[in-house]
């Protein structure tokens, strides 16, 4: 049986949920994807949630996803058909977080880092620490983003600099990335989930459902291609997965090593 790792509070019309695996890299296994999908579903269908606050650990939100659970490799040993099944569970953990009625607000404290930056750009707002650290790291990997996570990006920041995070793999302070459009506050250390709390209870003051109502037409409004955009991903990670340089790239980094690409 898996251990609990996503903890919900309430306090009035405010669900703060918690995610702490109790590691400092605070991973997203297929256990904690699970469970953070489900909190998801259950939030959504209750009307009296106006405002949800997603936090990771004091010290770190996410790593991103974890390259050392058994169940990752596993998914990689088996058919297509079976391993296409598998990678929806990232995708469907963003959707199920976007898709929420409530406004969700994310809180960041230390490193926001792959899978776990995919979360975040999923969310409806961003509060980060004035020493926390956004860094979409999957093409030093051998990998492509996914998880529907590229347009959300650029529909936050424009192409250009979509392109130096995705591409590039540039690592953005919390300054630069609200500068950019990714936060919409910088709170000093430790204070990010006080900051989320503070617009969360400003939402719960509103009319609960015009807050819906609003809600849906602005991201109607922002992301009516996304779909379209993100389609091809997980066939893209799937593809990018069965190449020589994807087994470079994770092999180097459990290893420790710079990676040796060849394009193969």
């Amino acid at each position: 049986m898996s251990e609990p790792c996503v903890r919900v509070e309430r306090d009035g019309r405010v669900a703060v949920v918690t995610f702490d695996r109790g590691v400092r890299a605070n991973a997203l296994s297929v256990d904690a994807m699970s469970q953070l999908t489900e909190v998801a579903h259950q939030l959504d269908d209750d009307p009296e949630v106006s405002a949800v606050v997603l936090t990771g650990r004091a010290d770190n939100f996410s790593y991103g996803v974890d390259l050392k659970d058994p169940e990752q490799a596993a998914a990689m040993a088996v058919g297509l058909a079976e391993r296409r099944s598998r990678a929806r569970l990232g995708p469907r953990m963003c959707e199920a977080w976007e898709r929420l009625e409530a406004l969700t607000i994310v809180a960041i404290e230390g490193y926001c880092i792959g899978g776990g930056a995919a979360l975040a750009v999923s969310l409806d707002l961003r509060v980060m620490a004035d020493d926390a650290v956004l860094y979409v790291p999957e093409i030093e990997r051998g990998m492509n983003m996914s998880w529907g996570s590229v347009p959300r990006i650029v529909n936050l920041v424009g192409p250009a600099r979509a392109k130096r995070i995705v591409v590039l793999a540039e690592q953005l302070d919390a300054q630069r990335c609200a500068a950019w459009g990714l936060a919409d506050e910088v709170t000093s250390a430790g204070g990010a989930l006080e900051g989320a709390l503070a617009l969360a209870h400003r939402v719960a003051e509103l009319p609960p459902v015009q807050v819906r109502m609003c809600k849906q037409g602005c991201n109607l409004a922002a992301t009516a291609l996304n779909t379209t955009a993100s389609a091809m991903d997980r066939d893209q990670f799937l593809l990018a997965a069965s190449s020589d340089d994807y087994a470079e790239g994770v092999r180097s980094f459990l290893e420790g090593r710079p990676p040796r690409y060849t394009g193969g």
